[in-house]
């Protein structure tokens, strides 16, 4: 996302105005979420508990965007509102992916 961070910040103002795009990806975020729930619902206090809230996170917006999607457009134009919302969503989203990328794949004893 670094790399092509013009072309990132046109894609989501485009996904950000109403119409089939952004039905679709409340449709996508919500069966996403519903699965992560549905299978991987753990409240204990470690690293698999970030797994569980971001699927709860997926179902909270995936709802919003197809219930509410003026309210949703309205908080994603003013979070994504200029270049450094987008950097620090992709360093976020770097390292997070890195972090459950490597708790997934480390070897057990």
């Amino acid at each position: 996302m670094l790399i092509n961070l013009g072309m990132y910040e046109s894609m989501i103002v485009e996904a950000l105005h109403p119409g089939i795009l952004f039905y679709m990806s409340g449709l996508l975020s919500l069966l996403a979420g519903l699965a992560i729930v549905n299978l991987h619902n753990r409240w204990q206090a470690d690293w698999r508990l970030i797994i569980t809230v971001l699927g709860w996170l997926m179902t909270l917006g995936g709802i919003s965007r197809i219930v509410l999607p003026q309210v949703a457009i309205a908080i994603g134009s003013t979070i994504y509102s200029g270049r450094a919302a987008t950097v620090v969503a992709a360093l976020i989203i770097g390292t997070l992916g890195a972090f459950l990328s490597f708790k997934g794949y480390v070897r057990r004893a």
